[in-house]
């Protein structure tokens, strides 16, 4: 099977900055993009960042200029460097990735139904 472990939030001041890391384990046959989303209380789930296997990315526009993703592909691995925090940054933030994974009975299934358990990111004002 595949994990998603999310890593590097925390409680931080308005201004601040944290880097987060996303790290995928697992029989992982192949991934194409690999993405941020992020819910608050009461929300939905947003996306907030997504990079592709070429490196072009795109940005939720509340973030742009102020959040940077990036990812390096050998391990698996996407980073979100966040940067000039604000509260309303504050949320449980997830990774996901579209690609594909091979199951214990050699299925071949998509990686965008895995999440992980998230890490969470509190910014006081």
């Amino acid at each position: 099977q595949v994990q998603l472990v999310e890593s590097g939030g925390g409680l931080v001041q308005a201004g601040g900055s944290l880097r987060l890391s996303c790290a995928a384990s697992g029989s992982i046959v192949s991934i194409n993009t690999m993405a941020w989303h992020r819910q608050a209380p009461g929300k939905q789930r947003e996306l907030v960042a997504i990079i592709t296997s070429g490196g072009s990315t795109n940005y939720a526009d509340s973030v742009k200029g102020r959040f940077t993703i990036s990812r390096d592909s050998a391990k698996n691995t996407v980073f979100l460097q966040m940067n000039a925090l604000k509260p309303e940054d504050t949320a449980v933030y997830l990774c996901n990735y579209q690609g594909s994974y091979r199951t214990t009975w050699q299925a071949l299934l998509p990686l965008g139904n895995i999440w992980g358990q998230g890490t969470q990111v509190t910014v006081s004002s």
